[in-house]
């Protein structure tokens, strides 16, 4: 549908899809006939474009409608999109955004939103239901309390220890999970399975950890449980999927629809999944997902060219003042520097997958990154740095010295982060605070213009790689010039166009 509705939009409700305006999709599925068997915790765009859309999918065959999806948080801005998305009877307008047309559709795959509580009793209470099977989460790559220089659960998290502390009355996604897993046990209703699907390597492995550590804080025989009875799949995921403002609603407005949540995304999905599920699982590979068991192969290629390309794009970005990462692809000199990094220090550590090569795979990112009707932000995708560094880059540097192969782009791009996180662009700008981390992100950015490896001693991140020579040499050498030349001589450098001073 390339033609834009001009018409008075119309609410988005459940009896008002009759009256949407003709050539846009919506649920041919009875939605009072759907009945749960999915909680997700973490409704934002993503789920809803991504994992909510292909069971969307499956229901318009005629499948999986045992299957529908309550949605769940445990932040206080999920109140805030519960309410939304209530008032719409739980109701989503997908809007697909090709580079050169517009189509949209109603999804209904998600019938419930539980209320957001501070103890998570609703939460609890509604994963512990026996026709629950599968628990998955969109939590962020921070939010699964994970030490980033180590890799491992951290259990001196203050959430992990109230948690541990007050299991019946858990702060986190996790100790809910445990809980409810708790009561299950209890009442011999069976486990379910839990499925992350955030971008993090191995993430059905990290999923596992730290539920069963947080258990065993508390309650080592429910750890042993859990372990033997619950699934933890690893998976991939891919849509790049923009955060909804004035822009999307106006979009879905144009289309005639009244919707305060609209979710806008590009014209691609993956989602590879490890068939490794406890209590059954609605048949995804019918409408385009990838069962297999080489999911740490098709993640590694996303996670390193896709995530960590994201981060090349974000930080040059942010300080020079480029709004998007369609705009970041557009601008010569980011372009090039994302081209040479890619292709000369990452692509080289990336493993094929059928029917895809690491550089087809990096030419299919460069055109997705460039769509121009992608408004994808360069605040968003730098947002929680010390994560996505820790998650996507920094694997890919300690395998390029592994190899004694080039880190000068990679060492470039951690200089970028710490002149970002100064808190300001070269145009004097505030870059306003982007990072859990914030403060001390700042603070070791101050001290590092004088001194670069105060960036670098930020153990919790780094962990050892600023002792090694090469990564401590490189780093300083970039972010010395960028302080004294500026950022685009210091890509113009690395991209071979420019002079050393």
């Amino acid at each position: 549908m390339d033609e834009l509705k001009t018409d008075t939009p119309k609410p988005l409700r459940r009896d008002t899809l009759d009256t949407l305006p003709d050539g846009i999709a919506r649920p041919e599925y009875g939605l009072a006939d759907l009945t749960p068997g999915i909680v997700h915790i973490g409704m934002g765009n993503f789920h809803r474009a991504h994992q909510a859309w292909y069971l969307h999918r499956l229901m318009q065959m005629g499948e999986a409608r045992d299957w529908a999806i309550i949605g769940a948080g445990v932040r206080a801005p999920d109140a805030a999109m519960r309410e939304k998305l209530l008032a719409q009877g739980c109701l989503t307008t997908l809007i697909e955004l090709s580079p050169d047309s517009k189509s949209a559709e109603i999804s209904g795959s998600m019938i419930d939103f539980v209320p957001v509580e501070a103890d998570n009793a609703s939460l609890i209470k509604t994963m512990s239901r026996p026709e629950i099977r599968i628990v998955s989460l969109t939590v962020t790559e921070g939010g699964y309390f994970v030490n980033p220089a180590t890799g491992k659960f951290d259990p001196v998290h203050p959430d992990i220890l109230h948690d541990a502390a007050n299991p019946s009355k858990p702060r986190t996604a996790f100790g809910a999970i445990v809980a409810a897993l708790a009561a299950r046990r209890a009442n011999d209703t069976g486990p379910f399975t839990v499925q992350s699907c955030d971008n993090l390597r191995g993430n059905g492995d990290i999923t596992r950890d730290t539920v069963t550590a947080l258990a065993r804080l508390s309650d080592p025989d429910l750890a042993d449980w859990i372990t033997t009875n619950c699934a933890f799949p690893n998976s991939m995921v891919d849509c790049i999927v923009p955060a909804t403002g004035p822009a999307e609603i106006a979009v879905a407005r144009d289309f005639g629809i009244d919707d305060s949540a609209p979710v806008t995304h590009e014209n691609f999905r993956q989602w590879v999944i490890e068939d490794a599920f406890c209590a059954g699982r609605p048949a995804w590979e019918k409408v385009g997902a990838t069962i297999t068991d080489r999911v740490h192969d098709y993640e590694a290629m996303k996670i390193r060219i896709l995530n960590a390309g994201h981060q090349v794009l974000a930080n040059a970005g942010e300080i020079l003042g480029v709004a998007t990462i369609a705009d970041c692809m557009a601008h010569p000199d980011i372009s090039a520097f994302w081209t040479k990094v890619e292709r000369e220090e990452i692509v080289p550590h990336v493993h094929e997958v059928p029917g895809m090569t690491p550089e087809a795979y990096m030419e299919l990112i460069a055109r997705r990154f460039s769509n121009p009707a992608i408004r994808d932000t360069t605040r968003r995708v730098a947002f929680d740095g010390a994560a996505r560094h820790s998650g996507f880059v920094l694997p890919v540097l300690r395998d390029a010295l592994d190899k004694r192969a080039s880190i000068e782009g990679l060492c470039l791009v951690e200089a970028l982060w710490a002149r970002m996180c100064i808190g300001t662009r070269e145009d004097g700008s505030e870059i306003a605070p982007n990072d859990p981390s914030w403060d001390s992100l700042t603070q070791a950015a101050e001290a590092a213009r004088a001194r670069p490896m105060a960036w670098l001693e930020q153990e919790d991140i780094y962990g050892d790689l600023g002792k090694d020579d090469r990564v401590a040499e490189g780093f300083s050498r970039w972010l010395k010039m960028i302080w004294t030349d500026g950022t685009s001589a210091a890509l113009k450098r690395y991209i071979g166009t420019g002079q050393a001073r």
